[in-house]
C-alpha cells in the first residue's frame, strides 16, 4: 500500500464498503492512521501503518445501545441507593461509536431494569475501557444528584495503582489543564490555552523497579484519560499504554502488557442517603499482579 492514498488503500482492504462510504467516514473523523485521526482521504501512505476505521452505526444498531444484556458484574456493595462494582479491563462503560453493545450500561440494565429511569443508567463517573477497578453507580435520582455533587465538590476520593515507565524520582503533584488534542480527537493533551480544563493528579512512589515505577495516584479532578495524560506529560507514560506511551515498551526482561497498567484500587465517598463515609478496595486483577511479580523478579 506504500504510496497509495488513504481512501484507495481502504477500498482495497475493505471491499465490502463503497468508496463513497469510506470517504464519508474519513471526512467524518472515523479514520485513524497509527491511532491518529486523519480526515484527508488523499493522505499518502508510507507502508506498515495501522489503519483503523470506526464506522458510523446503522440506526438499528444504535437503537439497541440501551438493551439489557446478561453480562457478569463483580458487585462489591449494593443497597437500595447505590452499587459499587469492580469493572474488569476490556469492558466499555458507555455505548458509543464501535461499541453499541456489550457495555457496562447494558449489563447494569439487565441486573437492575429500574436503572432505565435514571439518566445514564446511574453511571456518574467512568473508567477507560482497558482500566480496571472500582466504580459507583446510583440507583435513584436522589443518589445520583448526591454523587454528582460530591464529584463536583471533589470530595470523592479515587485512588489508583499505576505502573509508569522509567524510574520516577519522587512523589509529586501534576497541576496541568487537560483538553482535547488539537489534531487527534481520540486523544487528550495538556493544554495551556482556553481549551484546557483544570486537572490535578497527586502521585506517590510505592516501589521502584528496574525501568519502571509502581505509583499510587489520587485524582482531585476527573478529566478524560487524566492519569495517562499527566504521566506521559511528566515523561513517564504508563506501561502498555497504546495511546500516550509505547504499546510494547517494557523494561528489559519484563513481559509485554496488553493494556495501560492502571487499576482503580480504592474508592471513598459519602453515602448519598445515610451520609456515612464509606470506603471500598479491590485488589489489582491477575494480569497486573503477574506484571508486578515479573518486575520484582528483575530486581
Amino acid at each position: 500500500m506504500a504510496g497509495k492514498r488513504l481512501d484507495q488503500a481502504l477500498a482495497r482492504l475493505l471491499p465490502q464498503y463503497s468508496r463513497s462510504r469510506l470517504q464519508a467516514w474519513i471526512k467524518g473523523g472515523q479514520a485513524q492512521i497509527n491511532g491518529v485521526e486523519v480526515q484527508d482521504a488523499r493522505k499518502k501512505l508510507r507502508g506498515d501503518e495501522i489503519l483503523t476505521i470506526l464506522p458510523l452505526p446503522d440506526p438499528d444498531e444504535k437503537s439497541l445501545s440501551s438493551a439489557p444484556e446478561d453480562i457478569a458484574l463483580d458487585i462489591r456493595f449494593a443497597d437500595a441507593d447505590l452499587f459499587v462494582l469492580n469493572k474488569p479491563a476490556g469492558l466499555v462503560v458507555h455505548p458509543g461509536n464501535g461499541n453499541w453493545r456489550g457495555t457496562l450500561m447494558n449489563a447494569l440494565l439487565h441486573h437492575d431494569p429500574a436503572l432505565a429511569a435514571i439518566p445514564r443508567s446511574g453511571i456518574v463517573h467512568r473508567l477507560d475501557k482497558e482500566t480496571s477497578g472500582l466504580m459507583a453507580v446510583a440507583r435513584t435520582l436522589t443518589a445520583q444528584t448526591s454523587l454528582v455533587r460530591q464529584l463536583q465538590a471533589r470530595s470523592v476520593r479515587r485512588e489508583y495503582l499505576a505502573v509508569a515507565l522509567g524510574e520516577v524520582a519522587r512523589d509529586g503533584v501534576i497541576d496541568a489543564p487537560i483538553g482535547r488534542h488539537c489534531q487527534a480527537r481520540t486523544r487528550m493533551a495538556v493544554r495551556k490555552d482556553n481549551a484546557g480544563k483544570p486537572a490535578v493528579t497527586r502521585y506517590q512512589v510505592v516501589r521502584r523497579y528496574r525501568g519502571a515505577t509502581l505509583l499510587a495516584c489520587q485524582l482531585e479532578t476527573g478529566r478524560t484519560h487524566q492519569i495517562r495524560v499527566h504521566m506521559a506529560h511528566l515523561g513517564h507514560p504508563l506501561l502498555g499504554d497504546p495511546l500516550y506511551g509505547r504499546r510494547r515498551a517494557t523494561p528489559p526482561g519484563a513481559p509485554t502488557f496488553s493494556r495501560q497498567a492502571l487499576h482503580a484500587l480504592r474508592l471513598t465517598l459519602r453515602h448519598p442517603v445515610s451520609g456515612e463515609n464509606m470506603t471500598w478496595e479491590a485488589p489489582p486483577p491477575e494480569d497486573m499482579t503477574n506484571l508486578l511479580a515479573a518486575l520484582a523478579a528483575l530486581g
